[in-house]
């Protein structure tokens, strides 16, 4: 699909604002959505949507008053745009970690909280300030309750990546731990779960376990050794 002209992108922005119609906001979201799914992570594309004014009318959308369905395309759009590190300051800056944040909780659908999941996962990845960010808006109990038996694979996994991001800090490995983290991330490393579900709870593992004896001990009293060992052994 080739890119929308700047102008056209301009108007879609346009759409997207507080003065805008629900259907006008959701006919919006349309477009930019098959875009950013079509560019495939291309920084151009990513960079051109964030140039055009999209973030602070997506970030706004996250808020209370709005259909999930708007909400789930709106943290969507945020979760492919934040694959760009040059648009997670702009992602950041008109405050969408409290809203990301809240869309995790029991309130929302499973793919709200996949989407919002995936913008944290993503805004935590490269930036420290961003890690404690979000662990301070009161992140990590309710990621901690995504990675539970009643949530989807979709959401396990971008819930533990959350974490293994978070876990880069020694502060955020601390809180983690403290609740509970562990015992449903070495469930998750077990036979029923996918193969991106058990990778992701690996990554959290390990960044758990960096520097942190107590979370080694911790980790290995949870059973994680043989699970460990076996999926070892299915890569060699």
């Amino acid at each position: 699909m080739p890119p929308l002209p700047r102008r056209d992108l301009r108007n879609l922005v346009c759409m997207l604002g507080a003065d805008s119609r629900p259907a006008q906001k959701t006919q919006a979201l349309a477009t930019p959505a098959k875009l950013l799914r079509d560019c495939n992570g291309d920084a151009g594309s990513l960079g051109a949507i964030a140039a055009a004014g999209a973030i602070p009318p997506l970030v706004q959308l996250l808020g209370s008053g709005v259909s999930a369905g708007v909400q789930g395309n709106a943290a969507a759009a945020l979760c492919s745009l934040s694959q760009n590190a040059a648009n997670t300051v702009a992602i950041i800056a008109p405050g969408s970690i409290p809203p990301l944040v809240k869309l995790l909780g029991p309130g929302s659908s499973a793919h709200v909280q996949e989407m919002a999941a995936g913008a944290l996962m993503n805004l935590a990845r490269s930036n420290a300030g961003n890690r404690a960010a979000i662990a301070a808006a009161g992140a990590i109990p309710p990621l901690v309750q995504l990675l539970g038996p009643g949530a989807s694979d979709e959401v396990q996994e971008m819930a533990a990546g959350v974490l293994t991001n978070l876990a880069m800090n020694a502060d955020n490995r601390v809180a983690i731990a403290a609740a509970g983290a562990i015992p449903p991330l070495v469930q998750m490393l077990g036979r029923g779960a996918s193969a991106a579900v058990q990778e992701m709870a690996a990554g959290a593992l390990r960044n758990l376990a960096h520097s942190d004896a107590d979370s080694r001990v911790a980790i290995a009293a949870a059973g994680a050794i043989p699970l460990l060992v076996q999926l070892h052994s299915k890569e060699l």
